[in-house]
């Protein structure tokens, strides 16, 4: 339940601060009238993203049981490779988001009403529908039968809403790219295991090969049906028996990612800032030179 939570939680965060801050800039600016084509935007995007997510969950039930894996699988496979572009994306614009926002609603302003709902839709929609992916894959990796998963990404995304109206409010004040980095971070564990998880279903779905090949079995010592094992699952999406290939493809994922990702931001000059550099010292010697003639 936590790690739905946190999907929850972290992409329904993103969705509030955007709209915080394009309701926030037409307020602070005197366009009240403005908002309402925002607010259509918006509630656009949320409908796509609900009709996205109630396509994958009901009409993927008419499949087969190989097509339903296989449809599975390659789905998880998407959502985690465009949740981890998220998270690096994030990480590096979240102190430069307001600004790019406003850019962009200026250039609306100008063009019109539509203009105005348009890219408060895009907005809003690109994450609206991340997220209906991501916790489609993520529910259905870590299901139990229950409505636990399901609780859990909407306690996560009402949460969300809290803060982004707190934000606005005033009344809270949070460091956002420390608190990207560390969700983020959490959040790439979450999607190593969904990632594992779809593999398993490509296999199950014979599109892949290994699925008798087990790299260990410690159900003895971790039951699934064991409160420890189903918090196991629910952060982690751990499974007891997972094949060689989960295991292989899972720490290929994870231990690289992260590791790029909890890298500072940084850390040294990049080849453009040294070319620069160089260019500018050489220029500066050829001046000297000159006046010296």
């Amino acid at each position: 339940m936590f790690g739905n939570y946190l999907i929850g939680l972290r992409e329904g965060l993103e969705a509030s601060l955007i709209v915080c801050v394009l309701v926030a800039y037409l307020v602070k600016t005197g366009l009240r009238d403005a908002l309402r084509p925002v607010w259509a935007g918006v509630g656009v995007a949320v409908g796509v993203s609900l009709a996205f997510g109630a396509v994958l969950e009901f009409g993927s039930r008419e499949l087969t049981f190989e097509a339903q894996e296989l449809l599975g699988g390659s789905l998880s496979i998407v959502a985690v490779v465009l949740v981890t572009w998220m998270v690096f994306w994030m990480r590096r614009t979240a102190r430069h988001l307001k600004d790019e926002l406003h850019g962009k609603l200026d250039a609306a302003l100008v063009m019109g009403t539509g203009a105005l709902v348009v890219t408060a839709f895009l907005a809003v929609g690109r994450e609206g529908l991340e997220t209906a992916l991501f916790v489609w894959a993520s529910v259905r990796a870590s299901s139990d039968g229950t409505a636990a998963p399901l609780a859990g990404v909407l306690l996560g995304l009402l949460t969300a809403v809290l803060l982004g109206w707190l934000f606005y409010r005033g009344a809270v004040r949070i460091d956002l790219a420390r608190f990207f980095t560390w969700t983020g971070g959490m959040l790439v564990v979450v999607a190593a295991g969904v990632l594992a998880y779809g593999v398993h279903d490509l296999q199950e779905a014979r599109f892949l090969g290994g699925l008798a090949d087990k790299a260990f079995d410690v159900s003895a010592a971790v039951p699934p049906d064991s409160w420890y094992g189903t918090l196991l699952k629910g952060v982690f999406n751990f499974q007891s028996n997972p094949t060689v290939l989960q295991v292989t493809v899972w720490a290929l994922y994870l231990v690289p990612t992260l590791a790029l990702f909890l890298a500072p931001i940084g850390s040294g000059p990049s080849a453009r800032v040294k070319k620069q550099k160089a260019t500018d010292e050489q220029a500066e010697g050829g001046a000297s030179a000159g006046t010296t003639a």
